[in-house]
């Protein structure tokens, strides 16, 4: 599945350009206006990366920054600040609050997707991983293929989309909305109860004999792929 980015930026002329460039390297692109609207859109959507203005309205950039470092479910996002202050104790300041990089405007696009994907390696190497490893299940995206404890694992592109996007969270309680959107797309309408069809297929492929449920369902929540699921009864 593609990774997300949240642009938080109040410059629309710039917010463009970052969505053509971020788009085309494969990206999902969210957008948040100022920096309230950027705690809303990172606590609905968890992104796998935030690039944030310093100066936005309403809130700045470095309060939410330290806002997103101070909850449980946007702690370990990738924060690239993006800024025109350019001085050494302004940069000081932006990575003392938890930014994982720092990036002075005007600035190159190449060097922005550079450092991006530095990043993305570095805090989530799952995303340039071809190969990605949870407890006992393997997934290959060069060969698409998975295997279980050793044994390969058949699915169909459904199940596989939604265990691609699974994997790169383990521990982490997906909404049927949420998977929705990750696997089918916002712009396709699909009943909610389909991502319970596909999680049922997903969970039956997985469970070879003698394994344990590595799908963890959370009532009125969702679903999350278990790092170190429970023993099989």
């Amino acid at each position: 599945m593609k990774p997300s980015v949240l642009v938080a930026e109040d410059e629309s002329a710039l917010v463009t350009l970052l969505r053509y460039n971020l788009e085309r390297e494969g990206y999902r692109v969210l957008e948040a206006m100022d920096g309230e609207e950027a705690l809303l859109v990172a606590a609905e959507e968890k992104p796998d990366l935030v690039l944030l203005d310093w100066m936005l309205p309403q809130l700045s950039g470095i309060e939410v920054c330290r806002r997103l470092r101070s909850r449980q479910e946007t702690r370990n996002v990738p924060i690239i600040m993006l800024t025109a202050r350019g001085e050494e104790t302004d940069r000081i300041r932006g990575l003392d609050t938890g930014a994982d990089d720092y990036l002075t405007k005007p600035f190159s696009m190449m060097e922005l997707l550079a450092r991006l994907r530095a990043v993305m390696r570095r805090i989530r190497p799952s995303l340039a991983e071809d190969v990605v490893t949870v407890g006992d299940i393997e997934m290959d995206r060069a060969a698409h293929r998975v295997r279980r404890a050793g044994k390969e694992v058949h699915l169909g592109p459904t199940e596989y989309k939604l265990l691609d996007h699974l994997i790169q969270h383990p521990g982490r309680v997906f909404s049927r909305e949420q998977l929705l959107d990750a696997v089918w797309g916002s712009d396709v309408y699909v009943e909610a109860r389909t991502v319970d069809v596909h999680v049922g297929r997903l969970r039956k492929a997985l469970n070879i004999d003698g394994t344990a449920d590595p799908i963890r369902t959370v009532r009125s929540a969702g679903y999350a792929l278990e790092d170190t699921p429970a023993a099989a009864a």
